[in-house]
């Protein structure tokens, strides 16, 4: 076991310092994932409950105001699923930023280092290209898997709200 710790500290210092910007940033995008799958496993069932009775406990399903009311609702159901969502696919984008931020803070140290030694020593480079090329490939690994489930939760939110119309005009019928 006291291998990993380690070999996470190894990385983390051939990343540089904005792979510790990386990691909060995967962090923050993880916990954004975690609470929208929490929200549709255990909350999502009651808005769209509270939703329908909502629309159940009015008399009037089919004048032009009614429908006012139930784009309303849906809206808000809408709302609801989606929240955090933007602040996700915003740290998602954010990701691949922070690499390149990475990558030129890397090179920067590979220049500083020619010119202060006069000579291009790749031994003494390969840590200023190590903090060049980690902390893009942490932003893009991150980048990738938040916008996997970025796409699932947007055809989730889609299809979730379309079930809540489709039940809303179901009980208009009845």
């Amino acid at each position: 076991m006291p291998f990993f710790p380690d070999s996470l500290n190894g990385f983390l210092d051939r990343g540089g310092p904005v792979l510790f910007i990386i990691m909060a940033a995967a962090f923050v995008m993880w916990a954004l994932i975690l609470e929208r799958v929490f929200y549709f496993r255990l909350s999502h069932k009651d808005v769209v409950a509270n939703a329908l009775e909502k629309w159940d406990s009015r008399k009037d399903h089919t004048s032009k105001y009614a429908h006012w009311v139930k784009d309303k609702i849906v809206s808000e159901v809408r709302q609801e699923a989606q929240a955090n969502v933007v602040l996700l696919k915003a740290v998602v984008a954010l990701a691949p930023m922070l690499g390149l931020l990475g990558t030129v803070t890397g090179m920067v140290n590979v220049f500083d280092l020619m010119a202060i030694t006069g000579s291009s020593d790749a031994r003494a480079m390969s840590a200023g290209v190590s903090r060049a090329t980690i902390p893009t490939m942490a932003g893009m690994v991150i980048s990738i898997s938040g916008l996997l489930f970025t796409m699932d939760l947007d055809r989730k939110v889609r299809r979730e709200v379309a079930k809540v119309e489709d039940q809303m005009e179901i009980h208009e019928d009845a």
